[in-house]
């Protein structure tokens, strides 16, 4: 395991017998924030990801790619509502579906109107196919009333897409099947930029309270 100079750092702990990444470490390119002058009440976070980013600073990298019903889906194309991407392999028997079963959660406890659209990018693109996808949402309850993509592709086209969010995908050599990958969650406003992010487990509360802010500001 090494730590990979993305816009995050990512450093993988394998998981001994089920192949998932439960670690994720964070590297911020931002500045330190200053710290308070003395007598000065502090000032909390507005969002609570281990990763933030202010308003306007950071854009999402670029995604383009097709879903599980073939139609090809791009953040740039999904502005104006919020968007909460996750990196997810449908066959997964362990950790994913235990965090598409919160997520769901999360989504079904929002109002309609501060429900973002949810964008998961396939780590197993030897494994992923629409069936196997369409299965894993329904089981895992994920596909529920709300705007959601499951996104596909080749290991190249999906590479670029991990490289970009810093996430690490490392192939066991069986067909279909995928040893260890990094569990992120991030949140991206209205207008495309990053602005929180979560490592895995997350606290549910959290990650649906920072979604609504989001929704409240687009």
């Amino acid at each position: 395991m090494r730590p990979t100079p993305l816009h995050w750092v990512a450093l993988l702990a394998v998981a001994a017998g089920v192949g998932i990444a439960s670690g994720f470490v964070f590297h911020r390119l931002h500045r330190p924030a200053a710290r308070p002058v003395a007598g000065a009440a502090a000032v909390l976070p507005s969002l609570h990801g281990q990763a933030l980013w202010k308003e306007g600073t950071r854009p999402a990298p670029a995604i383009a790619l097709r879903d599980q019903d073939g139609r090809e889906v791009s953040l740039a194309a999904l502005r104006g509502h919020p968007v909460l991407l996750t990196f997810m392999d449908s066959r997964c028997k362990s950790t994913c579906p235990i965090e598409g079963r919160q997520l769901a959660s999360v989504l079904r406890t929002l109002p309609t109107a501060q429900r973002p659209t949810l964008v998961v990018v396939g780590v197993n693109p030897t494994g992923d196919t629409a069936a196997s996808v369409k299965h894993a949402m329904a089981k895992w309850t994920l596909a529920g009333p709300w705007r959601w993509h499951w996104l596909m592709g080749t290991r190249a086209q999906l590479a670029r897409v991990w490289h970009a969010y810093g996430i690490e995908v490392v192939p066991s050599g069986i067909a279909g099947d995928v040893l260890t990958h990094s569990l992120a969650l991030y949140l991206i406003d209205a207008r495309g930029y990053e602005r929180t992010a979560y490592l895995y487990p997350f606290l549910p509360a959290f990650v649906r309270g920072d979604l609504a802010k989001l929704a409240e500001a687009a």
